[in-house]
C-alpha cells in the first residue's frame, strides 16, 4: 500500500532563522522557495539526501498547537502511493476517516489525508 516517504512538512515561528537552519546548518539544497501573497505565507521545498523532502511553511503569528489549526512544529507525514483512489478506499473499508481528494494547485499532484490514532495528520500523495 506505502511505497515510499515523499515529505514532512513543518511550520515555522521565524521563517529567515529556520531557512538558515535548515539550509546552513543541516545542508539541505533549495529546491523551490515560493511566497504566496494572499496568505502572507513562505513555501521552502528542501531536498533529503536519498530522497524526499522537508516543505517548510511560514505562517503570519502561528499559534501554538498539539493538534490543529497547523502550527510551529510538525505539519503532517506524507506517504507515496501509487493510486490514492485504491489507497483511500482500503483505508475506509477499515474504518479510517479520509478526506476528500483534492489535486495541489502547485504540483498538479492528487492528494488526501487521515489521521493516526493520536491525531496526527498523514497524507498519501499520488506519485
Amino acid at each position: 500500500m506505502i511505497e515510499g516517504f515523499h515529505h514532512v512538512a513543518v511550520i515555522c515561528g521565524n521563517y529567515a532563522r529556520s531557512k538558515a537552519f535548515y539550509t546552513e546548518v543541516l545542508g539541505l539544497s533549495i529546491l523551490a522557495e515560493t511566497h504566496r501573497a494572499e496568505r502572507d505565507s513562505w513555501k521552502l521545498d528542501l531536498a533529503l539526501p536519498g530522497g524526499g523532502q522537508i516543505e517548510l511553511f511560514s505562517f503570519p503569528a502561528p499559534p501554538d498547537r498539539p493538534d490543529r489549526p497547523e502550527a510551529k512544529g510538525l505539519r503532517h507525514l506524507a506517504f507515496t502511493v501509487a493510486d490514492v483512489e485504491a489507497v483511500r478506499d482500503r483505508l475506509e473499508a477499515q474504518g479510517v476517516a479520509v478526506e476528500p481528494i483534492r489535486t495541489d494547485a502547485l504540483t498538479g499532484r492528487r492528494f488526501t489525508f487521515f489521521a493516526d490514532p493520536d491525531g496526527l495528520p498523514l497524507e498519501l500523495y499520488e506519485r
